[in-house]
């Protein structure tokens, strides 16, 4: 996607060095665009957990740099696995984390450690090309889900769609996954128009999703995380569209906290909810997302504090909760199947259910 008519990817390699890994500094949005540059498979670990580079594909895509990067240091059998440990276990929910470091290391254990490095960074590139490649795919999978809404009421006529959090590009390596069908929409010329969650307690809705889609043009709101439910009761949102974390292959969808609350509120007011992911999110060996997908929980100073911008422009932090009050953060919650209309996929769209997932999916059976 562009930046002020710059084409961008949310990871690239130096292009003078041609080792050392640059992400944006998802931490600093929207105030300031900041990009870093990670050397060592230490400062890929902690942009990962503090955040810096967030969003279930994106996360998966600079974790396998990251481990090239360790290679750099000592490819021997024990350091790449000693590596590979310690990205893996920077956040527990996400599964493109997993899937990546796995696929990394099944493509480098076999090699002589002198030829891993090359072999590393190579694989990294193709898992990015991939991701990319896929959210279009989603993209134009999840446009005719758009074009199907225009078709019934008009093309001129508003399409309102809700989103949860940032499923966008800054969330993938390119294009994004949620946001991809209505990039596609608005610049197809359908009316689109977006409520965005804010999405408490770090607001990427606010922040990062606002960010994006203004930065593309496309018209949007920013509302209370609790407002979704009362816009759905009064005819203001046609559709809801979410990325997702992990999907299992009985179709549970685990995404930010209060995506939960969200499909509910659409199952009540009879509102679609689409969930879009790359297949590298379906993780085929749980079945019950409730039970068996480990849930993050965060510090509980994202609650108590928050962070933005004063009227003197400054960045500043302050504590909105009393002296001694306790907080709980639990990063994410699991969507029952049930709930779902269904999935997006790049191969195309199913419903949530294990079969229509087999359907895209047959070599899974």
């Amino acid at each position: 996607m562009k930046i002020n008519g710059t084409p961008y990817r949310s990871v690239w390699v130096d292009e003078k060095d041609g080792w050392s890994v640059h992400i944006f500094d998802q931490t600093r949005l929207p105030f300031a665009l900041d990009v870093l540059q990670l050397t060592t498979p230490e400062q890929v670990a902690h942009a990962i957990k503090t955040m810096q580079v967030r969003g279930a594909p994106l996360i998966g895509a600079v974790a396998a740099y990251g481990l090239a990067l360790a290679l750099r240091t000592d490819s021997a059998d024990s350091a790449l696995e000693q590596q590979a440990a310690m990205l893996a276990a920077t956040r527990p929910t996400a599964i493109n984390l997993r899937w990546a470091i796995e696929r990394m290391l099944n493509h480098l254990r076999p090699l002589p450690p002198a030829e891993r490095v090359a072999a590393a960074y190579a694989d990294a590139g193709l898992i990015c090309d991939d991701d990319a490649a896929q959210n279009e795919a989603i993209g134009l999978h999840g446009l005719e889900l758009l074009r199907t809404l225009a078709a019934q009421r008009g093309k001129n006529d508003k399409i309102n769609i809700l989103t949860h959090c940032n499923a966008g590009w800054i969330a993938t390596v390119d294009w994004g996954t949620a946001l991809a069908p209505i990039y596609m929409a608005h610049d197809e010329g359908l009316n689109v128009h977006v409520w965005v969650d804010e999405t408490r307690p770090r607001n990427q809705g606010a922040a990062l999703t606002a960010w994006e889609l203004g930065s593309h043009g496309v018209p949007h709101t920013v509302i209370a995380d609790n407002a979704g439910g009362h816009l759905m009761q009064h005819g203001l949102v046609d559709i809801v569209i979410v990325g997702t974390d992990r999907v299992t292959r009985n179709a549970d969808v685990a995404n930010k906290i209060g995506t939960y609350l969200k499909a509910l509120a659409a199952q009540d007011n009879n509102v679609p909810f689409w969930v879009a992911l790359p297949s590298t999110t379906i993780d085929w060996r749980v079945a019950d997302g409730i039970r068996e997908i480990p849930i993050e929980e965060r510090s509980g100073v994202e609650i108590t504090h928050i962070t933005g911008r004063d009227d003197s422009g400054q960045i500043n932090r302050v504590q909105i909760t009393p002296d001694g009050s306790k907080a709980a953060n639990p990063a994410f919650d699991v969507t029952p199947a049930r709930l779902v209309t269904g999935l997006i996929t790049e191969k195309g769209c199913c419903p949530a259910t294990p079969e229509g997932l087999l359907s895209l999916f047959p070599e899974q059976k």
